[in-house]
């Protein structure tokens, strides 16, 4: 072997070498691209299923926003029938005060008349005396004679002959 065979020999030692090398290397940044791809594949279905649920998040309170904006403008609708509704019966009140002064003690009176006056026709009725209705101290309790049963009334007569006669 001559020295070119030789230096030939060497040279495709070291081709070999580095050819397994770089296979090597080629190899191993195989694995990390499919590694890499993996990992890239599951954050993006991550990040698909976060961006399905924020979707769903911005819809509903979309939704919220709405039926509070209904609400608002009901609200305002209530608020404006309200102050209109306040305005009535402020105008309405001075009206219903001028009524009652001028027309309150007279309708009371009239009230109580004809309390009054009920009250002494079924005392008349009944046929008490005024001495007895005295001494129960006016509140007797009085029925109308076709409230009574005739026995009630024939026992009342008898007791009042009795108290006539004493």
């Amino acid at each position: 072997m001559n020295a070119g065979q030789l230096a030939a020999l060497i040279a495709a030692a070291f081709f070999a070498v580095g050819v397994c090398a770089t296979v090597y290397v080629l190899a191993r940044l195989a694995r990390l691209v499919t590694a890499a791809t993996s990992l890239v594949t599951s954050y993006q279905a991550s990040a698909d299923d976060l961006l399905q649920r924020t979707r769903a998040a911005v819809e509903r309170a979309d939704e919220q926003l709405a039926r509070t904006g209904a609400l608002a403008d009901g609200v305002d609708q209530v608020a404006a029938s309200m102050s209109e509704l306040s305005e009535q019966v402020a105008a309405v009140a001075g009206t219903t005060r001028l009524i009652a002064s001028g027309l309150g003690a007279p309708v009371l009176r009239l009230a109580a008349a004809g309390h009054g006056f009920r009250r002494a026709m079924a005392i008349r009725r009944a046929g008490r005396p005024v001495a007895e209705l005295r001494a129960d101290g006016g509140t007797a309790q009085v029925r109308a004679l076709s409230d009574r049963p005739r026995a009630d009334r024939a026992r009342a007569d008898r007791a009042r002959a009795d108290r006539a006669r004493r």
